[in-house]
Protein backbone atom coordinates (compact mmCIF):
# COMPACT_ATOMS: atom_id res chain seq x y z
CA UNK A 1 0.00 0.00 0.00
CA UNK A 2 1.44 3.38 -0.53
CA UNK A 3 1.60 5.17 2.55
CA UNK A 4 0.33 8.75 1.26
CA UNK A 5 -2.75 7.54 -0.24
CA UNK A 6 -5.79 7.38 1.53
CA UNK A 7 -8.19 4.76 3.09
CA UNK A 8 -10.00 3.42 0.90
CA UNK A 9 -13.10 2.33 2.98
CA UNK A 10 -13.77 4.01 6.57
CA UNK A 11 -13.01 0.76 8.61
CA UNK A 12 -8.89 1.42 7.34
CA UNK A 13 -7.05 2.42 10.11
CA UNK A 14 -4.97 5.67 10.23
CA UNK A 15 -1.47 5.05 10.83
CA UNK A 16 -0.42 7.26 13.97
CA UNK A 17 2.93 10.29 13.92
CA UNK A 18 5.24 7.67 15.50
CA UNK A 19 4.12 4.84 12.89
CA UNK A 20 4.47 6.97 9.90
CA UNK A 21 7.84 8.76 11.19
CA UNK A 22 9.04 5.15 11.79
CA UNK A 23 8.12 3.93 8.20
CA UNK A 24 9.96 6.93 6.70
CA UNK A 25 12.74 6.58 9.13
CA UNK A 26 13.41 2.85 7.42
CA UNK A 27 12.85 3.89 3.85
CA UNK A 28 15.77 6.55 4.65
CA UNK A 29 17.81 3.61 6.20
CA UNK A 30 16.95 1.12 3.45
CA UNK A 31 17.24 3.28 0.51
CA UNK A 32 20.05 5.61 1.39
CA UNK A 33 21.74 3.75 4.18
CA UNK A 34 24.87 5.11 4.42
CA UNK A 35 26.87 7.89 2.70
CA UNK A 36 29.64 10.26 2.48
CA UNK A 37 28.13 13.91 2.35
CA UNK A 38 30.50 17.14 1.92
CA UNK A 39 29.63 20.38 3.50
CA UNK A 40 30.89 22.78 5.48
CA UNK A 41 30.26 22.76 9.29
CA UNK A 42 28.45 25.49 11.01
CA UNK A 43 26.60 26.31 14.50
CA UNK A 44 29.01 23.30 16.05
CA UNK A 45 28.00 21.99 19.46
CA UNK A 46 29.73 19.96 22.24
CA UNK A 47 27.67 18.66 24.53
CA UNK A 48 29.23 17.38 28.13
CA UNK A 49 27.77 13.82 27.58
CA UNK A 50 30.57 13.79 24.68
CA UNK A 51 28.00 13.87 21.75
CA UNK A 52 28.49 16.59 18.88
CA UNK A 53 25.97 18.27 16.96
CA UNK A 54 26.16 20.42 14.01
CA UNK A 55 24.41 21.49 10.52
CA UNK A 56 26.27 20.69 7.38
CA UNK A 57 25.39 23.32 4.16
CA UNK A 58 26.54 24.27 1.18
CA UNK A 59 25.07 26.72 -1.21
CA UNK A 60 21.61 25.21 -1.44
CA UNK A 61 20.78 23.50 1.82
CA UNK A 62 22.16 22.38 5.07
CA UNK A 63 21.26 19.33 7.07
CA UNK A 64 21.26 18.74 10.64
CA UNK A 65 24.31 16.30 11.96
CA UNK A 66 24.92 14.36 15.27
CA UNK A 67 27.90 12.07 15.89
CA UNK A 68 27.59 10.15 19.69
CA UNK A 69 30.96 9.45 21.41
CA UNK A 70 32.69 12.21 18.87
CA UNK A 71 36.06 12.34 21.00
CA UNK A 72 36.53 8.53 19.85
CA UNK A 73 35.18 8.82 16.00
CA UNK A 74 37.98 9.05 13.66
CA UNK A 75 38.56 12.79 12.72
CA UNK A 76 36.10 15.01 15.17
CA UNK A 77 39.39 16.94 15.11
CA UNK A 78 38.60 18.24 11.95
CA UNK A 79 35.08 19.54 12.84
CA UNK A 80 35.09 23.07 13.62
CA UNK A 81 32.74 25.83 12.62
CA UNK A 82 33.52 26.74 8.98
CA UNK A 83 35.82 24.09 8.03
CA UNK A 84 34.76 22.06 4.58
CA UNK A 85 34.22 18.18 5.33
CA UNK A 86 34.01 15.23 4.19
CA UNK A 87 31.63 13.07 6.49
CA UNK A 88 30.59 9.06 6.29
CA UNK A 89 27.04 9.17 7.61
CA UNK A 90 23.62 7.12 8.18
CA UNK A 91 20.43 9.06 6.80
CA UNK A 92 17.90 8.82 9.21
CA UNK A 93 15.12 10.88 11.32
CA UNK A 94 14.52 12.13 14.63
CA UNK A 95 11.77 10.75 15.59
CA UNK A 96 11.11 13.30 18.45
CA UNK A 97 10.94 16.16 16.18
CA UNK A 98 10.25 14.88 12.94
CA UNK A 99 13.32 16.25 11.75
CA UNK A 100 15.54 15.10 9.05
CA UNK A 101 19.53 14.18 10.36
CA UNK A 102 22.38 12.15 9.59
CA UNK A 103 24.27 9.93 12.01
CA UNK A 104 28.26 10.62 11.28
CA UNK A 105 30.17 8.04 11.71
CA UNK A 106 33.82 9.49 10.56
CA UNK A 107 35.05 12.65 9.15
CA UNK A 108 37.87 14.34 6.99
CA UNK A 109 38.85 17.55 6.08
CA UNK A 110 37.81 18.36 2.59
CA UNK A 111 39.48 21.82 2.15
CA UNK A 112 38.89 24.58 4.69
CA UNK A 113 35.51 26.43 4.17
CA UNK A 114 35.27 30.28 3.01
CA UNK A 115 34.76 31.87 5.99
CA UNK A 116 37.73 29.75 7.58
CA UNK A 117 40.15 30.32 4.32
CA UNK A 118 39.22 34.42 4.86
CA UNK A 119 40.06 34.10 8.73
CA UNK A 120 43.47 32.13 8.16
CA UNK A 121 44.46 34.58 5.60
CA UNK A 122 43.69 38.03 7.84
CA UNK A 123 45.03 35.78 10.66
CA UNK A 124 48.58 35.62 8.25
CA UNK A 125 48.48 39.11 7.40
CA UNK A 126 48.03 41.05 10.75
CA UNK A 127 50.49 38.43 12.40
CA UNK A 128 53.35 39.81 9.43
CA UNK A 129 52.50 43.33 10.97
CA UNK A 130 53.05 42.61 14.00
CA UNK A 131 49.25 43.40 15.33
CA UNK A 132 49.48 39.87 17.59
CA UNK A 133 53.32 40.78 19.19
CA UNK A 134 52.98 40.25 23.07
CA UNK A 135 55.58 43.26 23.35
CA UNK A 136 52.73 45.48 22.15
CA UNK A 137 50.00 44.72 24.36
CA UNK A 138 49.16 46.64 27.27
CA UNK A 139 48.44 45.60 30.93
CA UNK A 140 44.93 45.62 32.19
CA UNK A 141 45.22 47.87 35.02
CA UNK A 142 44.48 45.92 38.02
CA UNK A 143 41.80 48.61 39.93
CA UNK A 144 39.47 50.40 37.54
CA UNK A 145 37.59 52.90 38.43
CA UNK A 146 35.31 53.41 34.28
CA UNK A 147 34.94 50.52 32.50
CA UNK A 148 33.48 50.78 28.75
CA UNK A 149 31.31 47.96 27.50
CA UNK A 150 31.07 48.10 23.34
CA UNK A 151 28.14 45.47 22.83
CA UNK A 152 24.63 44.85 22.35
CA UNK A 153 22.79 47.31 24.16
CA UNK A 154 19.99 44.17 24.31
CA UNK A 155 21.90 41.15 24.47
CA UNK A 156 22.47 38.77 27.25
CA UNK A 157 26.01 39.36 27.41
CA UNK A 158 25.58 43.17 28.82
CA UNK A 159 23.75 41.70 31.32
CA UNK A 160 26.00 38.88 32.28
CA UNK A 161 28.99 41.84 32.58
CA UNK A 162 27.03 43.77 34.69
CA UNK A 163 25.81 41.76 37.12
CA UNK A 164 29.89 40.41 37.62
CA UNK A 165 30.45 43.94 37.53
CA UNK A 166 27.63 44.80 40.25
CA UNK A 167 28.75 41.89 42.25
CA UNK A 168 32.75 41.92 42.23
CA UNK A 169 33.45 45.80 41.97
CA UNK A 170 30.34 47.96 43.16
CA UNK A 171 32.37 50.71 42.94
CA UNK A 172 33.22 50.65 39.04
CA UNK A 173 31.78 52.58 36.81
CA UNK A 174 30.33 51.50 33.54
CA UNK A 175 29.87 52.71 30.37
CA UNK A 176 28.14 51.45 27.21
CA UNK A 177 28.57 52.45 23.88
CA UNK A 178 25.62 50.22 22.31
CA UNK A 179 26.50 48.67 19.27
CA UNK A 180 25.23 45.98 16.86
CA UNK A 181 26.97 42.33 16.76
CA UNK A 182 26.25 41.03 14.15
CA UNK A 183 24.49 41.63 10.44
CA UNK A 184 25.88 43.86 7.68
CA UNK A 185 27.52 46.56 8.53
CA UNK A 186 27.81 45.83 12.28
CA UNK A 187 32.48 45.94 12.08
CA UNK A 188 31.68 49.36 11.31
CA UNK A 189 29.87 50.48 14.38
CA UNK A 190 32.18 48.12 16.35
CA UNK A 191 35.12 50.19 15.13
CA UNK A 192 33.51 53.54 15.23
CA UNK A 193 32.73 52.89 18.75
CA UNK A 194 36.33 51.93 19.84
CA UNK A 195 37.73 54.92 18.01
CA UNK A 196 35.36 57.08 19.96
CA UNK A 197 36.09 55.53 23.23
CA UNK A 198 39.68 55.45 22.52
CA UNK A 199 39.39 59.65 22.18
CA UNK A 200 36.85 60.48 24.84
CA UNK A 201 37.47 64.09 24.75
CA UNK A 202 36.81 64.29 21.29
CA UNK A 203 33.54 63.33 21.50
CA UNK A 204 32.23 64.13 24.84
CA UNK A 205 32.46 60.78 26.40
CA UNK A 206 33.87 59.85 30.03
CA UNK A 207 37.65 58.23 29.80
CA UNK A 208 37.62 54.91 30.46
CA UNK A 209 40.28 52.66 32.23
CA UNK A 210 39.53 49.68 30.03
CA UNK A 211 37.36 48.49 27.26
CA UNK A 212 35.69 45.36 27.11
CA UNK A 213 34.81 44.53 23.40
CA UNK A 214 32.56 41.79 22.54
CA UNK A 215 29.13 39.45 22.40
CA UNK A 216 27.76 36.33 23.30
CA UNK A 217 28.02 33.19 21.70
CA UNK A 218 26.91 31.90 17.92
CA UNK A 219 27.84 30.53 15.08
CA UNK A 220 30.88 31.48 13.26
CA UNK A 221 28.65 33.74 11.16
CA UNK A 222 27.27 35.23 14.00
CA UNK A 223 30.57 36.06 15.30
CA UNK A 224 32.43 37.05 11.62
CA UNK A 225 31.87 40.78 12.37
CA UNK A 226 34.85 40.35 15.22
CA UNK A 227 37.13 38.65 12.15
CA UNK A 228 36.70 41.85 9.79
CA UNK A 229 39.76 43.75 8.95
CA UNK A 230 38.19 46.99 10.26
CA UNK A 231 38.04 45.90 13.96
CA UNK A 232 40.97 44.22 13.94
CA UNK A 233 42.62 48.07 13.40
CA UNK A 234 40.25 49.75 15.50
CA UNK A 235 41.65 47.55 18.34
CA UNK A 236 45.45 47.79 17.46
CA UNK A 237 44.95 51.94 17.23
CA UNK A 238 42.85 51.84 20.74
CA UNK A 239 45.30 53.68 23.36
CA UNK A 240 43.07 52.45 26.09
CA UNK A 241 43.55 48.34 27.46
CA UNK A 242 40.93 46.34 25.46
CA UNK A 243 39.48 43.13 26.26
CA UNK A 244 37.85 40.88 23.89
CA UNK A 245 35.09 38.78 24.56
CA UNK A 246 33.64 36.96 21.99
CA UNK A 247 31.46 33.90 22.13
CA UNK A 248 32.04 31.11 24.35
CA UNK A 249 35.59 29.71 25.22
CA UNK A 250 35.99 27.40 22.06
CA UNK A 251 35.66 30.76 20.37
CA UNK A 252 38.46 32.32 18.10
CA UNK A 253 38.25 35.57 16.40
CA UNK A 254 40.99 37.84 14.84
CA UNK A 255 39.45 40.21 17.77
CA UNK A 256 40.90 38.21 20.78
CA UNK A 257 44.68 37.81 18.66
CA UNK A 258 44.64 42.01 18.68
CA UNK A 259 43.20 42.60 22.09
CA UNK A 260 45.45 43.26 24.96
CA UNK A 261 43.73 40.47 26.65
CA UNK A 262 41.44 37.62 25.82
CA UNK A 263 38.27 36.42 27.70
CA UNK A 264 36.62 33.45 26.89
CA UNK A 265 32.91 34.62 27.68
CA UNK A 266 31.63 38.45 28.26
CA UNK A 267 31.50 37.13 31.92
CA UNK A 268 34.89 35.75 32.45
CA UNK A 269 36.06 39.62 30.88
CA UNK A 270 34.33 40.97 33.70
CA UNK A 271 35.86 38.64 36.09
CA UNK A 272 38.95 39.46 34.42
CA UNK A 273 38.76 43.35 34.79
CA UNK A 274 37.95 43.73 38.62
CA UNK A 275 39.20 42.78 41.35
CA UNK A 276 37.02 40.95 43.56
CA UNK A 277 35.35 42.41 46.46
CA UNK A 278 35.16 40.34 49.04
CA UNK A 279 38.63 38.80 47.81
CA UNK A 280 39.91 42.49 49.06
CA UNK A 281 38.09 42.65 52.03
CA UNK A 282 39.38 39.00 53.01
CA UNK A 283 42.69 39.94 52.02
CA UNK A 284 42.73 43.73 54.42
CA UNK A 285 41.39 41.34 57.15
CA UNK A 286 43.98 39.21 56.60
CA UNK A 287 46.58 41.86 56.78
CA UNK A 288 45.12 43.65 59.57
CA UNK A 289 45.34 40.08 61.89
CA UNK A 290 49.12 39.65 60.56
CA UNK A 291 49.97 43.70 61.46
CA UNK A 292 48.29 43.43 64.69
CA UNK A 293 50.37 40.30 65.69
CA UNK A 294 53.62 41.74 64.78
CA UNK A 295 52.81 44.53 66.62
CA UNK A 296 51.94 42.95 69.20
CA UNK A 297 54.82 40.78 69.36
CA UNK A 298 57.71 44.06 68.83
CA UNK A 299 55.70 45.73 71.88
CA UNK A 300 56.15 42.85 74.10
CA UNK A 301 59.60 42.05 72.91
CA UNK A 302 60.28 45.86 73.70
CA UNK A 303 58.36 45.80 76.92
CA UNK A 304 60.48 43.64 77.83
CA UNK A 305 63.66 45.41 77.35
CA UNK A 306 62.55 48.07 79.19
CA UNK A 307 62.03 45.94 82.09
CA UNK A 308 65.43 44.85 81.81
CA UNK A 309 66.46 48.24 81.47
CA UNK A 310 64.62 49.40 84.65
CA UNK A 311 66.48 46.46 86.52
CA UNK A 312 69.72 47.73 85.03
CA UNK A 313 71.17 51.17 84.05
CA UNK A 314 67.82 52.79 83.70
CA UNK A 315 66.88 52.62 87.14
CA UNK A 316 69.96 54.51 88.32
CA UNK A 317 70.11 57.15 85.42
CA UNK A 318 67.07 56.98 83.45
CA UNK A 319 66.85 60.46 82.31
CA UNK A 320 70.09 60.35 80.52
CA UNK A 321 69.13 56.61 78.94
CA UNK A 322 65.41 58.36 77.69
CA UNK A 323 67.16 61.79 76.09
CA UNK A 324 67.91 60.79 73.01
CA UNK A 325 64.84 58.67 72.20
CA UNK A 326 62.90 61.60 73.02
CA UNK A 327 64.78 63.75 70.56
CA UNK A 328 63.96 61.06 68.19
CA UNK A 329 60.69 61.28 69.36
CA UNK A 330 59.99 64.86 69.05
CA UNK A 331 61.85 64.59 65.78
CA UNK A 332 59.39 61.99 64.25
CA UNK A 333 56.22 63.61 65.31
CA UNK A 334 57.30 66.75 63.78
CA UNK A 335 57.72 64.80 60.46
CA UNK A 336 54.75 63.33 60.58
CA UNK A 337 53.27 65.86 61.08
CA UNK A 338 55.21 67.91 57.90
CA UNK A 339 54.28 64.88 56.07
CA UNK A 340 50.77 64.61 56.89
CA UNK A 341 50.26 68.31 55.69
CA UNK A 342 52.05 67.67 52.68
CA UNK A 343 49.94 65.02 51.73
CA UNK A 344 46.82 66.94 52.74
CA UNK A 345 47.83 69.87 50.50
CA UNK A 346 48.52 67.30 48.29
CA UNK A 347 44.93 65.66 47.99
CA UNK A 348 43.43 69.20 48.00
CA UNK A 349 45.24 70.31 44.82
CA UNK A 350 44.42 67.41 42.89
CA UNK A 351 40.66 68.28 44.33
CA UNK A 352 40.91 70.97 43.34
CA UNK A 353 42.35 69.93 39.69
CA UNK A 354 39.65 67.74 39.20
CA UNK A 355 36.77 70.00 40.07
CA UNK A 356 38.40 72.36 37.74
CA UNK A 357 38.66 69.17 35.06
CA UNK A 358 34.51 69.06 35.96
CA UNK A 359 33.68 72.09 35.63
CA UNK A 360 35.26 72.54 32.44
CA UNK A 361 33.68 68.81 31.02
CA UNK A 362 29.88 70.39 32.17
CA UNK A 363 27.34 70.73 29.26
CA UNK A 364 26.92 74.42 30.06
CA UNK A 365 30.58 74.93 29.80
CA UNK A 366 30.79 72.64 26.54
CA UNK A 367 27.54 74.71 25.09
CA UNK A 368 29.20 77.87 26.11
CA UNK A 369 32.67 77.15 24.37
CA UNK A 370 31.34 76.12 21.04
CA UNK A 371 28.79 78.97 20.79
CA UNK A 372 31.67 81.05 21.24
CA UNK A 373 33.29 78.70 18.82
CA UNK A 374 29.95 79.97 16.53
CA UNK A 375 30.21 83.35 16.89
CA UNK A 376 33.90 83.49 16.07
CA UNK A 377 33.15 81.66 12.82
CA UNK A 378 30.31 84.23 11.66
CA UNK A 379 32.60 87.23 12.51
CA UNK A 380 35.33 85.57 10.20
CA UNK A 381 33.00 84.41 7.44
CA UNK A 382 31.17 87.81 7.71
CA UNK A 383 34.83 89.70 7.94
CA UNK A 384 35.59 87.76 5.03
CA UNK A 385 33.16 88.18 3.26
CA UNK A 386 33.19 92.23 3.48
CA UNK A 387 36.71 91.46 2.22
CA UNK A 388 35.77 89.70 -0.83
CA UNK A 389 32.83 92.59 -1.62
CA UNK A 390 35.07 95.23 -1.20
CA UNK A 391 37.79 93.72 -3.51
CA UNK A 392 35.38 93.01 -6.09
CA UNK A 393 34.04 97.00 -5.95
CA UNK A 394 37.32 98.11 -6.23
CA UNK A 395 37.63 95.99 -9.69
CA UNK A 396 34.31 97.20 -11.21
CA UNK A 397 35.80 100.70 -10.72
CA UNK A 398 38.69 100.11 -12.13
CA UNK A 399 37.48 98.10 -15.26
CA UNK A 400 34.30 100.82 -15.47
CA UNK A 401 37.05 103.64 -15.71
CA UNK A 402 39.42 101.31 -18.09
CA UNK A 403 35.78 101.18 -20.30
CA UNK A 404 35.49 105.11 -20.23
CA UNK A 405 39.12 105.44 -21.34
CA UNK A 406 38.84 102.98 -23.98
CA UNK A 407 35.18 102.94 -25.01
CA UNK A 408 33.49 104.80 -27.84
CA UNK A 409 32.70 107.72 -25.32
CA UNK A 410 35.92 108.55 -25.03
CA UNK A 411 36.29 109.46 -29.00
CA UNK A 412 33.24 111.25 -28.81
CA UNK A 413 33.82 113.72 -26.68
CA UNK A 414 37.50 114.16 -28.70
CA UNK A 415 35.03 115.59 -31.67
CA UNK A 416 35.01 111.86 -33.38
CA UNK A 417 31.44 110.61 -34.88
CA UNK A 418 30.18 107.60 -36.11
CA UNK A 419 28.48 106.94 -39.19
CA UNK A 420 25.73 104.09 -39.69
CA UNK A 421 24.71 103.15 -43.13
CA UNK A 422 21.36 102.23 -44.42
CA UNK A 423 22.08 98.35 -43.30
CA UNK A 424 22.96 99.80 -39.59
CA UNK A 425 26.77 98.89 -40.40
CA UNK A 426 29.09 101.30 -39.45
CA UNK A 427 30.51 103.14 -43.02
CA UNK A 428 34.12 102.82 -43.32
CA UNK A 429 34.59 104.20 -46.59
CA UNK A 430 32.62 106.79 -49.00
CA UNK A 431 32.26 103.95 -51.64
CA UNK A 432 29.76 102.29 -49.38
CA UNK A 433 27.15 104.59 -50.01
CA UNK A 434 25.21 105.50 -52.92
CA UNK A 435 22.91 108.21 -53.97
CA UNK A 436 19.63 108.69 -51.68
CA UNK A 437 21.04 105.98 -48.84
CA UNK A 438 19.89 106.97 -45.16
CA UNK A 439 22.72 107.62 -42.96
CA UNK A 440 22.84 108.14 -39.04
CA UNK A 441 25.72 109.65 -37.39
CA UNK A 442 25.77 109.73 -33.76
CA UNK A 443 27.49 112.26 -31.50
CA UNK A 444 28.43 112.72 -27.83
CA UNK A 445 25.01 114.17 -27.36
CA UNK A 446 22.75 112.52 -29.41
CA UNK A 447 22.19 111.68 -33.53
CA UNK A 448 20.82 113.03 -36.66
CA UNK A 449 19.96 111.34 -40.17
CA UNK A 450 21.15 112.41 -43.79
CA UNK A 451 20.50 111.38 -46.76
CA UNK A 452 23.56 110.44 -49.85
CA UNK A 453 22.81 113.49 -52.59
CA UNK A 454 25.81 111.83 -54.59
Amino acid sequence: MDLFSKPRTAEEKALSVTQLLRRMKNLLEVQIGEAWVEGEVSNLRKQGSGHWYFSLKDEGAQISCAMFGARKRPGAEVLEDGAKVRVFAEASVYEARGQLQIIVQKAERAGAGDLQARFEALKRKLQAEGLFDADRKRAIPPFPRTIGLITSGTGAALQDMLNVLTRRAPWVQPVLFPVRVQGRGAELEIAQAIEKMGRPEAYGYPRCDVLIVGRGGGSIEDLWNFNEEVVARAIAACPIPIISAVGHEIDFTIADFVADLRAPTPSAAAELAVADGAELLARLAQLRRRMVRVTRERLMRSQLAVDALKRGVLQRDGERLLRESVMRLDSARGQLAQATRASLDACAVRLNEARARHRAYHPARVLERRVEAVANLRLRFERAGHDVIEQKAERIGRLRGLLRTLGPESAFQRGFSITLGPDGKIVTSAAALKAGDVMRTKFADGETLSTVNG
